[in-house]
């Protein structure tokens, strides 16, 4: 048996439930894990309260973790047992001892790189890297909005623009956030909580604006967003921290200047292993080189999964933070 996090319906975080499971043999083109670090992620939280549904309860959580690979399915043939491996896609179950998924979404992690740094990079990682190398490819001087700067998304997406001379300017909701930001690279910082954003941007660019905006945060900064950008440039909305956006009236895109929209996500860019594998190895380039460090800020043991939730959902959280199984 292995221990695993589960919930047999959706609700606040008290639905979590540490359970013994069988092992679920890898069928063909599947491996199993053992894993050794877990992440943890804000859409953890969606599937936990029902806003992105699982495909059945009960279920387990979480997509991404690190780890040993324990056992190969047939046709498998770019991993094997003993690996080390890293994965941020697949069927829901991260949030364990072990977990069975397709092949294609793991990829073997380099020896410099720990367990513990993997996962709490990958789904981060691989997201600031199609963020910024695809959605929009970003260039020195380029200047961009990024919206929770010292979270665990932000403390990476903060230390890629200043290795690629971008300037970051960073929404926080406090001091020692806005500190924590520039610690990592953002070359401006806006506390979101005292100062009025599209302002405060105006102010910084010399009425300039952004050529991009990134925001995780959904509902409440939709239309701040939409305003700090330059006109015919891109608002990129990936998250739903407090909500999802809804109801947008396009119009609203033509009176604020022709800009553009998309709202994309991991999956939609690591379509294949092969597109997986590139990004990745860009990432670990990054992380082995020094230019990305992984702040883990917080690590619990996996019993606690619900506790952790809480003190992400709660903003009491910085940088990245793991489950240990």
């Amino acid at each position: 048996m292995a221990k695993r996090i589960q919930l047999s319906c959706t609700g606040d975080s008290d639905v979590l439930e540490l359970t013994d499971v069988a092992p679920v043999d890898p069928g063909p083109g599947e491996v199993r894990v053992a894993n050794r670090a877990v992440g943890l992620n804000f859409i953890d939280i969606y599937f936990r309260t029902g806003l992105y549904p699982a495909p059945a309860l009960p279920t387990g959580l979480g997509t991404e973790a690190a780890g040993v690979v324990d056992a190969v399915g047939e046709g498998v043939t770019h991993l094997k047992a003993g690996d080390r491996v890293a994965y941020a896609q697949g069927p829901l179950g991260a949030y364990g001892e072990l977990h069975t998924l397709p092949a294609d979404k793991v990829v073997v992690l380099p020896d410099g790189i720990d367990f513990e740094a993997a996962a709490a990079s990958m789904l981060k990682g691989l997201t600031v890297q199609y963020l910024m190398r695809q959605t929009h490819r970003l260039e020195a001087g380029e200047t961009v909005l990024w919206h929770a700067a010292a979270g665990g998304v932000g403390s990476i997406a903060c230390q890629w623009a200043r290795a690629l001379g971008v300037k970051l300017i960073g929404t926080v909701s406090s001091p020692e956030k806005a500190a924590l930001a520039r610690q990592n690279g953002a070359w401006a910082t806006i506390d979101y909580t005292r100062e009025n954003v599209v302002e405060r941007v105006r102010e910084l660019t010399d009425g300039a604006m952004c050529d991009v905006v990134y925001d995780s945060v959904g509902k409440n900064t939709w239309e701040t967003s939409l305003d700090c950008l330059k006109p015919r440039s891109l608002m990129v909305s990936f998250g739903n921290a407090s909500g999802a956006v809804e109801g947008v009236n396009l119009g609203i895109l033509n009176q604020k200047g022709s800009l553009f929209t998309t709202r994309p996500s991991l999956n939609g860019y690591a379509d294949t292993r092969e597109r997986l594998e590139v990004m990745a190895a860009e990432l670990f380039d990054m992380l082995e080189s020094g230019k990305v460090k992984v702040d883990i800020a917080q690590r619990y043991p996996l019993a606690e999964a619900g506790k952790a939730q809480d003190a992400l959902q709660g903003r009491q959280t910085t940088g990245s933070t793991i489950l240990l199984p």
